[in-house]
């Protein structure tokens, strides 16, 4: 009996995730800062509970990384790193106002629907302008050590270029790793070939689209909040293929209306659907008039 193998794993993703982010990370020390062991909302959350669960997590990543048990004891509070989800170093920008669209006047009804008429908009004024953090490809981070008196200072920075105090705010920095591209272009292969996707002759479309989305939004898999970045992707991908497939059937039944309207034969698919309304239209008659 063959064993099932896993094409994919939650873990190799995980790893490809964070060497991906670090890529637009800078550390005082890149090859000890550069993975963290907690993940906590706010500085201030750094006490003596969770630096026992920080020791306890780094524990159990060196015993699964050594294949030895490494002993709680050996690992000290200044050992440990903190990721902080903040974006206190991102650069704050104007939020859009809202646009408030004019209602059609009476003669734009009769308009053809598809000639180039562009609507009026009007932009409403808000006398409170809000400021908002600069959009990210993925939610920026502090990086945090403690010293001998549990005080937490700096050691990393998400989307920072040069030093902490000199740099400056740099979101293109970095890039995704070749091995996480390879693992979203297999993604999309085979999740195209399911059953339910693989009889589309535009299935290279729908794979090719989930494939960008992917590259987008990739990044943006918070390890905070879940560790099974497998089902993220895979709604990602589902999004993609549902949106490609109603636009698809959008512009099959503006062309098959267009067919009909000079008479010639629709797609076998309006077709199949108007003998079975038909059909349908038969039976509901035959039981008004209770024929049998």
């Amino acid at each position: 009996m063959t064993r099932k193998v896993n094409y994919l794993n939650n873990k190799d993703i995980l790893k490809q995730i964070h060497l991906s982010k670090t890529s637009y990370c800078t550390y005082i020390n890149r090859e000890k800062d550069y993975m963290f062991d907690l993940i906590i909302e706010d500085v201030s959350e750094i006490n003596v509970r969770t630096l026992k669960q920080a020791r306890e997590a780094r524990a159990t990543r060196l015993s699964k990384e050594t294949g030895e048990i490494v002993d709680l004891k050996t690992i000290t509070n200044t050992d440990v790193v903190f990721r902080v989800m903040t974006d206190e170093h991102v650069p704050r920008i104007q939020k859009k106002p809202k646009k408030k669209i004019k209602p059609k006047k009476v003669k734009d009804v009769f308009k053809d629907e598809f000639s180039n008429i562009q609507e009026e908009v009007e932009i409403s004024e808000d006398p409170n302008v809000i400021m908002i953090p600069t959009k990210c490809n993925f939610p920026p981070f502090f990086h945090y050590r403690v010293n001998g008196k549990k005080q937490p200072f700096i050691v990393g920075k998400s989307h920072w270029k040069g030093d902490f105090d000199t740099g400056e705010f740099n979101k293109d920095l970095g890039e995704i790793s070749a091995e996480l591209a390879k693992m979203f272009m297999k993604l999309c292969e085979r999740y195209g070939t399911r059953s339910n996707w693989r009889g589309y002759t535009y299935n290279d479309e729908m794979r090719g689209q989930a494939l960008v989305q992917l590259v987008q939004v990739g990044l943006q898999f918070n390890e905070m909040k879940s560790q099974n970045p497998f089902a993220y992707y895979t709604a990602v991908i589902t999004n993609c293929f549902t949106r490609i497939l109603i636009t698809e059937k959008k512009m099959q039944n503006i062309r098959d209306d267009i067919l009909e309207q000079h008479g010639l034969d629709p797609s076998w698919t309006r077709q199949l659907a108007n003998e079975a309304e038909i059909e349908k239209t038969r039976k509901n008659r035959f039981k008004q008039l209770n024929i049998p």
